[in-house]
């Protein structure tokens, strides 16, 4: 079975690996070479690191809609399937219909639930029990195509983004393989996705992290635990932006302006909600590690009575 991969992020890389192992991947595509870090230097994707360590062509179009060359390479490679996992370019229907039996893409969600950009951030920002990964065909939509197989995960109480993303990126190439293995047998029959019970992951900005203390205790603790380890919830404290890494509720309702902060002790920073509390228990000031609170007050002055905004 002949593959042509395409991604970019870490994300993208066991389901490459696994690729690798199982059939014979003939090019990979991914983002160009961009800046990184703080001294800016040109770095690699993971998946163009993994495609030349296993001496297989990669090709970076900056946009491949618009890339006759590339198209034309496609169409000489001449594909079984297309499988694509967060490359970060949606594919014009010219390359759609070039492999022999499908584009299949691997999305990290269980569509119609939370097409685009951030699926993992906002299945955890909203709430959910259950998240996982589906495999579907590709169209010329932003996740709209018809679904071919799903893989469920249980998201736990205190789970955050990190964590679901690391289990979701390890299962996505077992679930690829499956897929492509099934499909190619006519062993499934594609699922339309019913677009009334869809929504849509936004793509995530700095503001997206601030905390607004007229929330719920649980929606903050949501939030904190959704953006970890980055972008990272934040909020002001005397002007000064403290991100979040860690926060549990607390039911306990204070008759205080939400965002006050009640107490601070060896357990953390108690700080009044809309709806219960909450119990700040890792924070990183600018320049700083990110600390435990009992750590971050031995050396440091956090007051109760002031309002985090």
């Amino acid at each position: 079975m002949n593959i042509v991969f395409m991604g970019t992020p870490e994300f993208s890389v066991p389901s490459l690996k696994k690729l690798i192992d199982n059939f014979n991947v003939k090019a990979v595509f991914t983002q160009p070479d961009k800046p990184k870090g703080r001294g800016k230097k040109i770095a690699m994707s993971a998946v163009k690191e993994v495609a030349l360590e296993n001496d297989i062509p990669v090709y970076q179009p900056d946009r491949i809609k618009n890339h006759h060359e590339i198209i034309e390479k496609l169409k000489e490679i001449n594909p079984d399937f297309i499988i694509v996992v967060a490359f970060g370019q949606i594919l014009p229907k010219e390359i759609l219909d070039i492999p022999k039996y499908a584009c299949i893409n691997l999305h990290a969600s269980l569509l119609p639930k939370l097409r685009g950009a951030a699926p993992i951030n906002w299945a955890i920002i909203n709430g959910e029990a259950v998240s996982g990964n589906t495999t579907m065909l590709m169209d010329v939509g932003l996740d709209t195509g018809d679904m071919l197989l799903k893989d469920k995960v249980s998201i736990t109480e205190y789970m955050t983004y990190g964590e679901l993303h690391d289990i979701l990126m390890e299962r996505g190439g077992d679930l690829l393989v499956e897929t492509i293995n099934k499909y190619a047998k006519g062993e499934i029959v594609p699922e339309k996705q019913k677009d009334e019970d869809s929504n849509y992951a936004q793509t995530l900005n700095k503001e997206s992290g601030r905390i607004n203390w007229n929330n719920s205790s649980k929606n903050i603790v949501n939030l904190v635990r959704g953006l970890n380890p980055h972008p990272l919830a934040y909020s002001a404290y005397e002007e000064k932006n403290m991100k979040i890494h860690k926060a549990k509720a607390l039911d306990k309702v204070y008759d205080k302006l939400p965002g006050t902060i009640i107490e601070v002790k060896d357990e953390g920073i108690v700080v009044a909600c809309k709806e219960g509390s909450i119990l700040i228990e890792v924070i990183q000031f600018p320049g700083k590690k990110a600390m435990r609170v009992n750590d971050y007050i031995r050396g440091n002055t956090i007051e109760a009575g002031v309002v985090l905004v």
